[in-house]
């Protein structure tokens, strides 16, 4: 019999740290698993996103990307909202385009299934009603994977001493979550962002199958737990694949296409660069600025430091607006004489820089990072060790599990009035760059990109998974 290739529709929420996993799934669909790939781009920011798009995508001419129209929805929220409820919200208001998208779809056989992350979720009634199955695709570890899962049958006493008393949060089959790691949402079991994330576990456990962009030998103990019926397994309707590490692949390009920072690192000696960054929406206070700038003085270290504007009391500022700011603003908040000091050993790169690229040159050694989960995969797939800072979302958790249960960073201690100083920084750069322990720990983390590459590969883990999850969208779109 002749089997019509699936077609998968994959939903990308804004912000890059969602937006470059889901577009690295959709090309490995497309390019291992004979799937048809629809990648919906939802963004309030239609320029940069595109050109990073473009940049990911331009060799793979059957990979069919489309843009959401932009959308503002600023006038339907409350003042200050919570990063989270912006995304829904904006997610919410692009499911009447993307249907009408997959309805006229024409040169393509109808989408099949449909993929989506955690801030998707209201599109599972439009995927049901249009007889897609459904996916949802954790961009993140198996350990949050599992804690979310296994949060709809968690005990409300327990959560509630977790916040209270302050006392481990007990999962079933994984590393328990220490109160000082713990989600936003845990911190407040009465409280909105609480109720929140409840209602997206409940209807989480209800789709047709898990996606997590980890792999197995990663994370063994909590990849077993998400899958086996004897511990969290039971818990959900379909299986649970992890299917990771998807990070963006680099392009070599010809020296006069190079970045600047490229060909800055080209002259720098190997494994002596420390590349400082956190991530495409997190953002620090202007005192926190300045001590990392004194850190990276005193740490006598080479560095390059991607720098944006200050933001007070929200970690996550810039999420929304990576593009806005200006070079020139955003370096007017340092030391006064940082840049020009500092010249020749290390580089300052307003706003944004080709970070897949800068991870993967010989001349990188160490990277501080926030702990996004994209981040993190990046810094293992091409060897190198880190200096742990976290800022939002589950970045406590993954610090804590890069730290403590892989050895490959060391971690910054959050002091008094909330602002790590440079003494610090400079001591942490320092750890990983020139001691011993940056010996062990790069020695560890290159044992896990070797690891990491072998579960993408025709024998392994992750490319078995996707193959299982491919023979079910077959078996869908024969019965339909």
């Amino acid at each position: 019999m002749v089997t019509s290739k699936p077609h998968a529709a994959l939903l990308a929420s804004p912000g890059m740290g969602h937006l470059i996993p889901m577009v690295e799934l959709g090309k490995r669909l497309l390019t291992h698993h004979g799937f048809h790939v629809t990648i919906f781009v939802v963004t309030t920011d239609s320029a940069t996103t595109t050109s990073q798009i473009l940049q990911q995508t331009s060799n793979l001419t059957s990979l069919n990307i489309v843009h959401v129209p932009p959308i503002d929805v600023s006038d339907k929220l409350p003042p200050n909202p919570p990063l989270a409820i912006r995304i829904l919200l904006t997610m919410l208001e692009s499911l009447p385009f993307v249907r009408s998208s997959i309805l006229s779809t024409t040169n393509l056989p109808p989408p099949s299934a449909l993929i989506v992350d955690m801030f998707g979720l209201a599109a599972f009634p439009m995927a049901r009603d249009l007889g897609m199955l459904i996916y949802v695709y954790f961009a993140t570890s198996a350990w949050f994977s599992a804690v979310t899962l296994y949060f709809p049958a968690m005990d409300k006493k327990l959560i509630e001493s977790h916040a209270e008393n302050h006392e481990p949060l007990m999962v079933p089959g994984c590393e328990a979550v220490l109160f000082e790691d713990t989600l936003e949402p845990f911190l407040s079991p009465r409280g909105e962002m609480y109720e929140g994330y409840l209602t997206a576990a409940k209807e989480i456990v209800t789709a047709d199958g898990i996606l997590m962009n980890t792999w197995q030998d990663l994370e063994p103990a909590a990849t077993k737990a998400v899958r086996e019926d004897g511990i969290l397994g039971r818990f959900t309707k379909g299986p649970v694949y992890a299917v990771g590490p998807l990070v963006r692949t680099v392009e070599t390009k010809p020296e006069d296409r190079k970045d600047a920072v490229l060909r800055w690192l080209d002259g720098q000696p190997a494994e002596s660069v420390i590349y400082v960054s956190f991530g495409s929406g997190g953002t620090m206070s202007e005192d926190q600025m300045r001590e990392v700038a004194l850190g990276l003085e005193l740490s006598q270290q080479r560095f390059v430091w991607v720098v944006r504007p200050p933001c007070e009391g929200d970690a996550s500022g810039s999420f929304f607006d990576v593009a806005n700011g200006g070079g020139d603003v955003a370096l007017n908040y340092l030391p006064e004489g940082f840049v020009k000091r500092t010249e020749g050993v290390g580089l300052v790169v307003p706003m944004w820089a080709p970070q897949a690229e800068i991870l993967g040159h010989p001349a990188t050694g160490g990277f501080v990072t926030h702990c996004g989960w994209n981040s993190v995969l990046e810094s293992v797939l091409n060897g190198v060790p880190m200096v742990a800072w976290p800022l939002y979302a589950e970045q406590k958790m993954n610090a804590f599990m890069l730290s403590e249960e892989l050895g490959v960073a060391v971690r910054v201690a959050e002091e008094g009035g909330g602002v790590v100083r440079g003494e610090q920084v400079a001591e942490l750069v320092r750890r990983v760059m020139v001691d011993k322990e940056g010996v062990g720990m790069r020695k560890k983390v290159k044992e896990l990109k070797l690891s990491g590459e072998k579960a993408l590969t025709k024998f392994g883990s992750s490319h078995h998974s996707l193959c299982e999850m491919s023979k079910d969208c077959e078996v869908h779109v024969q019965g339909s």
